[in-house]
């Protein structure tokens, strides 16, 4: 890239930056050290602004850096991951988020641990917790390594290993300081931004084809090198039964994963009622549907405009297909139309990377001091306030993060966010649903379906062709993977499933129907809810 382009997306950055370090001092300046307002910004949002922030926390680099380079490259079956995290909000719709909302206070562990003995249950839901939040934000930190890497030409490990720490030690002030209230009105300024942006370069890409949607895809097609197979199904996971059945198992993740994710989840105490929990995920449902209607559009933008070839050159897995796209449809390199439009989009990209790994640490950084801490303080007596404990986990969390970031520099960011949805929907998901809706779960069954969920999960990501046995593995010297698939979701999700299911049913503790029915009365009316 050009000095201009570097430059001009650089100020873009730093403003961008001085913004919502702004925006953490004020509401640091402005907030009590309660849990409730560190938490759950004092649940004073409205439903508009939480949906705006429940969006702009969903939509991640991996939605638009990761599947636009997925679409990219391999057509139809990238569109799995736009179709996928589109179609699993109607599960936290329907299921979820205004039973949540009821139920809990800050965190997923607070709803299950109402109808158990607490500290098992606590332990084993924030130690899950911890597990899917670290796995999602190595997809971010990967994605903005990679933003830089193209910004300054592709040629610099420093500075992508620079920017994965500098961008940890801006997540770890944002949360420390300012808490979830300036977490959110970051989410909602990057929301806006991101709609913004999108919404332009679509209409750019559809205006260079005259509006003809068909032709889009036709020219993509030839540009390709597979030709029609590239719109047909099969192009990423047709070749063998191992690849179809990973699609299964992808679209499985994808699609139930949403519901367990802790980020999302802690966003539905921002609100005052329940009913505001719902009317922000209508509001967030139509955000994310249109953003991931036009992903395809710039999915197949790239394809058709930039070319595989030249994405796949710049990025082996795609992930920077949209600034290549966004610096063709200004002009091309060296017009001052192209340095503009790059410049704004990877600001923006910069921007939703920010924003979302604010409210992922802060979303853990709660599992460990409301759930892990608070369960141990009780036995050794220690004193310390939760919230003091939460703004330490946010910087040991945002260490492991950048930690693991550096070594998955090389893979896709919406396929290690594809194993985080694989790993929340086999951990939280199955212990929600059965807290919410099973008369007869009991502690063990809680503990059991957490864990019989989790460790199948990451042992699973261990032994896959992700870790080792591949070009593009995290160690692609060395090879013991012995489980074929890519994502672990179609077997480690039934597992969690069977392994709650196994401990209920093996469990000397008779289940309290009283608990049962206040916990149900409380999710379906709100009586009593916090």
């Amino acid at each position: 890239m050009t000095g201009d382009h570097q430059t001009l997306a650089l100020l873009l950055f730093s403003a961008f930056i001085a913004v919502t370090l702004a925006i953490t001092t004020w509401v640091s300046r402005n907030r009590h050290g309660s849990a409730e307002e560190f938490y759950a910004g004092g649940r004073l949002f409205s439903p508009m602004e939480n949906g705006f922030a429940i969006a702009g926390d969903y939509m991640s680099a991996a939605s638009f850096l990761g599947i636009s380079g997925l679409i990219a490259l391999f057509g139809y079956d990238g569109m799995l991951y736009s179709v996928g995290f589109l179609v699993a909000w109607l599960v936290v719709l329907l299921l979820v988020a205004e039973l949540v909302r009821n139920c809990g206070r800050f965190t997923l562990a607070d709803v299950v641990a109402a109808r158990m003995t607490e500290r098992p249950v606590r332990i084993a839901a924030g130690t899950s917790s911890v597990t899917v939040s670290v796995l999602y934000l190595v997809a971010q930190m990967v994605g903005a390594g990679s933003l830089v890497a193209l910004l300054l030409g592709g040629t610099s490990e420093a500075a992508r290993s620079w920017t994965v720490i500098g961008v940890g030690a801006l997540m770890v002030i944002y949360v420390s300081l300012g808490g979830m209230r300036a977490t959110t009105w970051i989410q909602i300024v990057k929301a806006v931004l991101l709609m913004a942006g999108t919404i332009t370069l679509t209409v750019l890409v559809l205006l260079r084809f005259h509006g003809n949607f068909d032709q889009l895809l036709t020219t993509a097609a030839e540009r390709s090198g597979h030709g029609r197979d590239f719109l047909a199904p099969g192009l990423r996971y047709g070749g063998d039964w191992t690849a179809r059945l990973d699609f299964i198992s992808l679209g499985i993740a994808l699609v139930l994963g949403t519901a367990g994710l802790p980020h999302i989840l802690s966003r539905f105490y921002t609100v005052p009622t329940a009913r505001a929990a719902r009317r922000s995920v209508v509001w967030a449902i139509g955000l994310i549907g249109s953003f991931y209607l036009m992903t395809i559009v710039l999915g197949f933008g790239a394809a058709a405009i930039v070319g595989p070839d030249d994405v796949r050159a710049s990025n082996a897995a795609g992930n920077t297909a949209v600034p290549l796209l966004a610096l063709d449809l200004g002009g091309g390199a060296g017009s001052t139309g192209g340095t503009v439009l790059f410049a704004i989009v990877a600001a923006v990209a910069f921007a939703t990377i920010l924003a979302v790994v604010a409210g992922i640490t802060l979303a853990s950084s709660a599992s460990v001091a409301h759930d892990l801490y608070a369960s141990l303080r009780r036995r050794n007596g220690r004193k310390y306030s939760e919230v003091t404990v939460a703004r330490f986990a946010a910087a040991g969390i945002g260490a492991a993060a950048i930690g693991l970031g550096l070594l998955a520099r090389d893979l896709n960011v919406a396929f290690l966010v594809g194993l985080a949805f694989a790993v929340a929907a086999s951990a939280n998901l199955p212990v929600l649903l059965y807290s919410l809706f099973w008369r007869n779960f009991t502690t063990r069954g809680a503990v059991w379906s957490v864990y019989g969920g989790l460790v199948p999960a990451v042992l699973l990501v261990v032994l896959s062709p992700v870790v080792s046995g591949s070009p593009n593995a995290l160690f692609p010297g060395v090879d013991f993977h012995l489980f074929p698939l890519q994502n672990p979701g179609v077997v480690s999700i039934p597992l969690g499933f069977l392994a709650g299911w196994i401990g209920t049913v093996t469990s000397h503790e008779p289940p309290d129907p009283a608990k049962h029915a206040e916990t149900e009365v409380r999710a379906l009316t709100g009586a009593g809810a916090v």
